[in-house]
């Protein structure tokens, strides 16, 4: 019998974070590392490390994975490595769901051309920060939705303009939830520095000009955000980090 697996190429930080927040979706998980054997197996890990090389025919997901009801995540540090694997694993599975992991718009756009369902950006965090949010039920959730469902809900990043009411203000005192429907998870600082909305460092931040809030939320209730709080801007893709 075939299993429903998550398999994700690439044994890194954001692997082992992703592996620990999808176990509950998915009963096999297994990694995939380009490292050798004897590399795999000083490290420790909870899940399944398996070691796989590019040129691979993957004859071990044909003969052993439910395509149709599995996952695949592309998460190789190399981004000409992780364009292959996700041109490789598409040409070899055409329905299996594909989600890759992005350091900017570029990368993103070649990823989507060569088969990913989904990119998932790295907007100026780090594996630390994305294990801190995780922590959060409710950031979890989201994190859920934007895997796993429709593609409703968006990324948006969103700056505080010179006549918002909120300027002068700290973060933990508006509920951004329930006043907007949005929810923010990360503060970008005038240095360009990120925080996690809700870690302790961050709380009692007084909301300043030019702070740019990442949110996540509907379209419609972020374009509402936008009149109130400031305005929408691109994301500035050059100061993303892997």
């Amino acid at each position: 019998m075939k299993n429903k697996a998550a398999l994700i190429f690439g044994y890194n930080d954001y692997a082992l974070e992703i592996a620990k927040n999808i176990q509950d979706e998915y009963s096999h998980i297994y990694i995939f590392s380009l490292h050798s054997e004897e590399d795999i197996l000083k490290n420790k890990s909870d899940f399944e490390i398996k070691s796989f090389d590019l040129s691979d025919k993957w004859d071990y997901i044909s003969e052993n994975i439910d395509l149709e009801n599995s996952i695949a995540f592309s998460v190789l540090e190399d981004i000409a490595e992780n364009i292959f694997l996700t041109i490789s694993l598409r040409s070899s599975f055409e329905t299996l769901n594909i989600i890759a992991l992005s350091n900017n718009k570029e990368t993103a756009d070649k990823l989507l051309m060569a088969g990913a369902n989904k990119v998932i950006p790295l907007v100026q965090t780090t594996a630390e920060m994305i294990s801190e949010m995780m922590e959060k039920p409710i950031v979890k959730e989201v994190f859920h939705k934007i895997l796993f469902e429709s593609g409703e809900l968006k990324i948006s990043q969103v700056k505080i303009n010179s006549s918002n009411s909120y300027l002068g203000k700290t973060l933990s005192e508006i509920d951004w939830k329930v006043k907007y429907g949005v929810i923010v998870l990360a503060l970008v600082l005038e240095d360009m520095n990120s925080e996690f909305i809700y870690s302790s460092k961050i709380k009692n931040h007084i909301i300043s000009e030019g702070d740019i809030f990442i949110i996540v939320g509907y379209e419609t209730d972020i374009i509402e955000f936008e009149k109130i709080i400031g305005s929408r801007i691109n994301v500035h893709w050059s100061h993303w980090s892997r």
